[in-house]
This record gives C-alpha cells, sequence and structure tokens, in this order.
C-alpha cells in the first residue's frame, strides 16, 4: 500500500502506512480525497477507468473505478487463481472502446516470493506467464487502431530480498523494473543491450524515484501534476519530443518539452513554498550570484528558483537551442534537489507526543523495580542481569548494532553457558573426574547453541551467506528430512508419555504416530483440504489431557504447542525444535531451581530461537507464508495470530518450556521446605547446609544464603518463581522499549530513522504487547497456574 500511494499520488507515504499495510479492512488510508493521477484521469471524462487485481486499490480509491475485480494481496498460499482472476478480463477489455485506464494489479509473482522465496521453482514459469501478458497487450496496441495513442506502464511496486520478502532498504527490496512501452516510442530509444550481465546491486541502465512515475504519466497523457507530487519527470521520456518526432506529429508544439519541465518545476516550488517560508521573500533583493547551485538547501532552492525564471523570461536568450537544452538540464537539476529536500522533510515530530511516551516508559520502568525486592538482583546473577539489559538498551543507541542484534543474543547466550557452568562448579565441591564430567554438559550446550546459530543467516551484514538452510540441506536434502523425522519422532513419544498416558500403549502409539504423521503431512501439503471428522477426536484429546494431574497438564500443554508450532514454520527449520529441546533439558541440570536463573535463561533463549528462525529487525523479515495455515481466506484476526505465532514460533515455545523450568523451581522450593519441617530443622541448621534427602547429592552443596531465600519465598506464594520471572522479565522489557523510544527520540533526524530505528519500534512494540503481555503474562500465566493446581 506504501508503494502505491506513492505511484498514484508522486507523494512520500508515511511510516504508520507500513502497519496499515497489515490490516486489509483499513480505510482511514483512503486517497479518495487526494489529488491522484486516476482522479485526474477521471477528471478527463475521457472514458471509464477499470482495476483489476490487487483490492489494495479499491479501498485506497473508493468508487473511482467503473469496473473492477478485487483480490486479496495477503492470502500468499495462492499462485494460480489470484492471477487467473486478472487475466480472464484482459481479452475482453481490450475489445471494448469505452475506457481510458487499465489497472492490472498481479499478484502471483509476490506470493511465490513470500512463499518459497526468489529461487523458487514456480518463479520461472510465472514470469513466463506475465510476459505473455505484455506481448498479448503489445500486441493488441499495434494492431487495433483505437489503441494507437495507448501507453502501457510495466512496474513493480517493490522488489524481494533473497528471502522473497520486501519492506527493508536492500537492493533488491528498493529497486523493480520500470518500462514505458508504446509502438510510437520506437526510434527514439538509446537501444540499450537487453537482457545485460547481472549486477549484485540491480543497477542497470538508470534509476529513477517511484514518484517520478506521476508527472510522467501527467506529461505523456495530457493532464495537470497532482498537487503534492514530489516526483520529476524522467528525463529520458523527453525524446519524445525530439525534432525527428515533432515532424512525424506536427500537433506536438515546438515548446511543450520546456513548458513540461516549467510546470514540473513550478509545482514542486508550490509544494517547497507550503513547506517554508514565502517565496516572495527570495524573489526579491537577493543576489542571484549568491545561489550557489553546489550547495543548495530550501532558501537556496528559492533563489534557484528566481534565476531560472529570469532565463525563461528571456526570449532573445530561450531562441537558441544549446541554451534550450541547458536550460532543461538545470531545471531537471533543480527539481531533483527540492525532490530531495521535500523527501527528508515528509514527516513531522511531535516532541511532546515523543516526550511523552517516553514519560510513560520511564514510569513503567520504575514501578518495574519498584515490585522487585533489592535482594532479587543483588550477588553475581543480579549483577549479570543488569549488566545484559543495561548493554542492551545502550546497543539500541547504534544503527549497526540494531541491524544485527543476533550478534549479541547469540554471543551473550554462549557466556552464559559460561557464567551457569562456573556458578555450578562454584556452589558444588566436585573431584577431578566430577568436573570434567559437569564439563560435558556446557561443551554440548556451547555446540548446539553454534549449530542453531548458524542454521539461518539473518540481520543485514550477513543476510544471504551460506547456511544450513539454504546451503546445506539443498545439497543433501535426504539429511533435512531424516532430522525433520527425528523431531516428529521425539514428538511422538512425548505425546504417548504426557497427552495419552492413560490409553493402553498400542493404542496411545497409534495416536501420536497419526497426530505427528498427520502435522508432517500438513507441512507437505498445505492446500489439503480440512477434515472436519477429526474435531471430535480433538475434543477427545483435549478431555484426556485435562483429566490428568496438574504437572502432566501442562507438559501436554507444551507438547501439543510444539506440534502447533512447528507447523508454522518451515520445514527446513522443523529441526530446530529437537535442538531448543535438548537445549531445556540441559539449561534445566545447570539452573539447578533458581527462579531468577530460569527467568534470564528464558530472556536469552526466546531472542536466540527469534534470530535463529531467520527474522530480524527489518520489516522485511516478516515471514507471511505460514500465516494462512488452515484458513481458506482473510480473516483478520486469524490470520494475525498466525502472522504472530509463525513468526515468534521460537519466543512463544520456550515460553511455555521457561514454565516447565519455573514449576521445576517451585517444585524444587517447596520439597526443601517440606524437609526443613519434617526433620524438625530450624532455619540456622539449614544455613550449615543440613538438606532434604530427596535432592542429589549435587544439590545437596548448594550455599546457605540461596537456601534461605528461596525458603523465604515458598512462605510467602506472591513471591514466588512466577512472581519472579513475570516481575524481573518486565523489568527486561520496559528498560529495553525506553532505550527504543529514546533512540528514535534522539536519533530522529539520523540517516537511518525509517529503515533501522522505526523497524526496531515497532519489533519492540509487538515484543512488549504480542509476546510479553500475551503470551508471557498470559499464556505462560494459565499455563502455570495449571501446573501448579493442587500442588
Amino acid at each position: 500500500m506504501p508503494r502505491v500511494k506513492a505511484i498514484t499520488t508522486g507523494s512520500i507515504p508515511t511510516f504508520l502506512d507500513v502497519i496499515l499495510n497489515f490490516m486489509e479492512s483499513d480505510t482511514t488510508s483512503s486517497l479518495a480525497n487526494q489529488d491522484t493521477w486516476l482522479a485526474q484521469m477521471k477528471a478527463k471524462k475521457s472514458g471509464k477507468l477499470l482495476m483489476y487485481g490487487d483490492d489494495t486499490w479499491l479501498k485506497l480509491f473508493p468508487e473511482t473505478f467503473d469496473r473492477a475485480d478485487g483480490t486479496s494481496s495477503f492470502f500468499v498460499s495462492d499462485f494460480t487463481e489470484v492471477d487467473n482472476n486478472v487475466t480472464r478480463h484482459i481479452p475482453d477489455e481490450l475489445k471494448n472502446t469505452d475506457w481510458n485506464t487499465m489497472v492490472l494489479h498481479y499478484l502471483g509473482l509476490d506470493h511465490i516470493g513470500h512463499k518459497a522465496g526468489p529461487h523458487s521453482p514456480n518463479m520461472l514459469p510465472k514470469q513466463k506467464e506475465m510476459d505473455g501478458i505484455v506481448r498479448l497487450i503489445y500486441d493488441a496496441m499495434v494492431r487495433e487502431s483505437y489503441l494507437e495513442d495507448t501507453l502501457l506502464v510495466l512496474c513493480g511496486d517493490h522488489g524481494m530480498n533473497d528471502g522473497g520478502n520486501h519492506g527493508g532498504s536492500s537492493p533488491g527490496e528498493t529497486s523493480p523494473a520500470l518500462v514505458f512501452v508504446s509502438p510510437k516510442f520506437k526510434g527514439i530509444g538509446q537501444r540499450r543491450e537487453s537482457p545485460t550481465t547481472p549486477e549484485q546491486d540491480l543497477d542497470y541502465y538508470t534509476k529513477v524515484e517511484q514518484s517520478d512515475i506521476v508527472p510522467t504519466l501527467a506529461g505523456l497523457l495530457g493532464f495537470p501534476v497532482p498537487l503534492n507530487n514530489v516526483g520529476v519527470f524522467i528525463p529520458e521520456l523527453l525524446q519524445y519530443w525530439s525534432k525527428d518526432v515533432q515532424k512525424l506529429y506536427p500537433g506536438v508544439a515546438h515548446h511543450e518539452k520546456l513548458q513540461l519541465v516549467a510546470e514540473n518545476r513550478q509545482q514542486l516550488l508550490d509544494v517547497v513554498s507550503a513547506k517554508y517560508r514565502d517565496p516572495k521573500y527570495f524573489s526579491h533583493g537577493t543576489p542571484q550570484d549568491q545561489c550557489d547551485w553546489s550547495n543548495m538547501d530550501d532558501d537556496d532552492l528559492i533563489c534557484q528558483d528566481a534565476k531560472l525564471k529570469n532565463i525563461a523570461n528571456n526570449h532573445s536568450a530561450m531562441s537558441d537551442e544549446n541554451l534550450q537544452e541547458l536550460y532543461i538540464e538545470w531545471t531537471i537539476d533543480w527539481c531533483r534537489e527540492a525532490q530531495r529536500v521535500m523527501s527528508s522533510a515528509a514527516t513531522e515530530y511531535s516532541v511532546l507526543l515523543l516526550g511523552s511516551g517516553i514519560l510513560v516508559a520511564t514510569i513503567a520502568v520504575l514501578l518495574s523495580v519498584s515490585n522487585l525486592p533489592s535482594q532479587r538482583l543483588r550477588g553475581p546473577t543480579g549483577f549479570v542481569f543488569v549488566a545484559m539489559t543495561g548493554a542492551y538498551s545502550a546497543m539500541m543507541f547504534a544503527s549497526s548494532y540494531v541491524e544485527e542484534e543476533q550478534q549479541f543474543w547469540y554471543w551473550l547466550a554462549a557466556a552464559w553457558v559460561a557464567f551457569l557452568t562456573a556458578k555450578r562448579f562454584q556452589r558444588v565441591r566436585r573431584n577431578r573426574a566430577s568436573a570434567v564430567k559437569d564439563a560435558i554438559p556446557a561443551l554440548v550446550l556451547l555446540v548446539l547453541l553454534r549449530t542453531i546459530t548458524r542454521w539461518n543467516q539473518t540481520g543485514q551484514k550477513y543476510a544471504g551467506a551460506p547456511d544450513i538452510t539454504h546451503t546445506f540441506f539443498p545439497t543433501y536434502p535426504i539429511l533435512m528430512w531424516t532430522m525433520v523425522t527425528m523431531t516428529y519422532t521425539d514428538l511422538a513419544r512425548k505425546l504417548i508419555r504426557h497427552v495419552f498416558h492413560r490409553w493402553t500403549y498400542e493404542v496411545a502409539a497409534a495416536a501420536a504416530f497419526g497426530l505427528s504423521v498427520l502435522s508432517l503431512f500438513f507441512k507437505l501439503s498445505f492446500t489439503s483440504a480440512d477434515a472436519p471428522e477429526l474435531c471430535p477426536l480433538a475434543f477427545r484429546v483435549l478431555a484426556q489431557i485435562l483429566n490428568r494431574g496438574a504437572r502432566k497438564t501442562a507438559e501436554g500443554i507444551h507438547v501439543l504447542l510444539t506440534l502447533f508450532l512447528m507447523t508454522q514454520v518451515h520445514v527446513q527449520n522443523i529441526p530446530l525444535f529437537l535442538g531448543f529441546n535438548v537445549l531445556h533439558r540441559i539449561f534445566g541440570q545447570l539452573i539447578d531451581g533458581q527462579p531468577l536463573l530460569t527467568t534470564i535463561t528464558m530472556i536469552i533463549l526466546t531472542h536466540v530461537s527469534f534470530f535463529a528462525l531467520e527474522n530480524s529487525n527489518a520489516i522485511s523479515s516478516i515471514d507471511l507464508s505460514n500465516a494462512y495455515n488452515g484458513v481458506s481466506g482473510y480473516n483478520a484476526l486469524a490470520v494475525g495470530m498466525l502472522l504472530f505465532l509463525s513468526n515468534w514460533a521460537g519466543p512463544v515455545w520456550w515460553t511455555s518450556a521457561g514454565v516447565l523450568m519455573q514449576l521445576d523451581c517451585k517444585e524444587r522450593l517447596e520439597n526443601t521446605a517440606a524437609s526443613r519441617k519434617g526433620l524438625g530443622q530450624d532455619g540456622g541448621n539449614l544455613e550449615r547446609g543440613a538438606l532434604s534427602p530427596t535432592l542429589s547429592s549435587g544439590r545437596a552443596a548448594s550455599s546457605s544464603a540461596a537456601i534461605h531465600s528461596s525458603l523465604s519465598r515458598v512462605g510467602n506464594p506472591g513471591k514466588g518463581p512466577l512472581f519472579t520471572h513475570l516481575a524481573v522479565s518486565t523489568l527486561f522489557m520496559s528498560a529495553s522499549m525506553l532505550a527504543v523510544m529514546a533512540a528514535c527520540t534522539v536519533l530522529r533526524t539520523h540517516l537511518f530513522i525509517w529503515t533501522v530505528f522505526s523497524p526496531k519500534y515497532l519489533y519492540s512494540m509487538a515484543w512488549c504487547l504480542a509476546w510479553h503481555l500475551g503470551i508471557n503474562v498470559g499464556l505462560g500465566s494459565l499455563l502455570y497456574a495449571i501446573g501448579a493446581a493442587g500442588s
């Protein structure tokens, strides 16, 4: 939608349009009351306006088109019908003579990119299909006399990156093709080589701004330039008014080329004047020799405009053809500079509102600190948490660190393993052989973390670099499917243990195997129809889960959640859940039932898993391909939830796994308290090291301070593991949100404010509202309550 606005109005879309772009039913972004080239064509009353394809046009321009047939742009699983619905109208419309504008917005290429990337086997056939449509239209333009004055504009509203997504600032995303086609252009082109040698930065022929389409259409089709346009007439098309063409078409006046650029300059002058000071101030009393071509700001633009006007009013000078060409060149340069100035000033900032947001975030941080007793953050663990939060907050002020945030979490995860291992060695006195044995889990964690972090390359610097998913698996697909099968096999085993426990082994194994295979086949064939007859089975499974022990119920829900999340990620990423499970088990041993350690571990691993699943802080990394799983059409709520769960699958999984770890903390603390009561030991004896015999010998040497703190929390359920987890995680999220808001405010004039810091702000909002409040606090608390019930 933002790019469609630029193509039709010639103006710069706002960043809010990025958010509204995901709201299929949004009507606040309508351009019905704005001046666009569509409105100008309709005002000419020379024919009807037609539109077929992306229904974004129908939302932006209600009651504009006389004939239209729209299709949803967000149902990315459809490659065929969405384009056939457009193509079927073309033959009939090419025979009609009652229209002057026909918009055809094809979505198939975009959907293939979102679903399978630019190297999908479906991409080349779809491109050939588009070539055939262009040929169909051009042949009609050549053959039919009533289409001889028709102009065909072939363009993309955006490109795509190596992942098939868009919204970032990479060359692949910001360099869509643009071609002006007409039989009348024969003989005036520069006859460039086509196809040409591929370029890494997609720098072919020449580059123009998307807003330049608007004044160019206005000049070629003969209507006024829209009022808010900041585009510049494309100079290459001025050749249409060359001497040779004027001989062929005498109706084109000699001065028309000069008039085109002059009107474009005047229209841009009006926009600049509305934005800045009264131009009359600069047109009188300012020496022309003070105008500097090489260093123009908005004041110099007005001054230079006065100089151009003086040249234009000098009739004797303008009779010189060489001076005419020089005047055109100077005018286009002026228009380009005006475009640059207006593009940089396209958005207004309200410092008061920005400051109010920072104030609210600061209050949230202070409230989080006040609800967290100071002793919770004392000692080495508390220092690590404060250092982590401080470093992460400071990192938000550096654009490179925001773009490569995954490196921070990957390094921190490895450092956290070393910290937990050292803490365990310090807590437990062992001989050399036992110490070596305890070091093995740490080595396994480091190797596994290294593998997970190299599963997908993300960020900006290393995007597209070799990784396991895109480099190794295509060469060895059998290994990928082996790992996928292993993951589903492990999940089936857990289904037997935690979901179908009350059934006989044979029945439980069959049910677990069937459910796992069904999930796997769903990944293999999304287009298969839903099976309503499975609904009764789903209710029976749910009843089985709820009719069991509280802890078993929580574990069963976690297993089913894992099964669901595996359907929401790409098949290449399914084995990551097997790695997550191993991390969960080993970290559980190192944490040893301490709530603060559990929470910090969960914070780190939620972020590691987010980036490991090929996400980043760029809008272009939002993956739409799994947002329609099980959905037959667009539904804002369902698609929105699936979109979030597919992109935050890793953090959601670790939230659930973290709850199970918190339940372990609760059980161990309660066992320790029960042991103290049963043995009749006071706090002083416990501080000297007496522990429950139910605890392992390794835990028997835990520090007295930690035990005393743990026992004091058991006596106060309101300050137990869940409270610690929510308080600490809320403090981290509110502090990071405050840092992001402060960075966006302080750096609001930064070169990368819209491509780096603003997208990070949107992601931070998603982390705080959707993940923290919705998943961590909401779902996490519910799962904890289920697991703790009856204990």
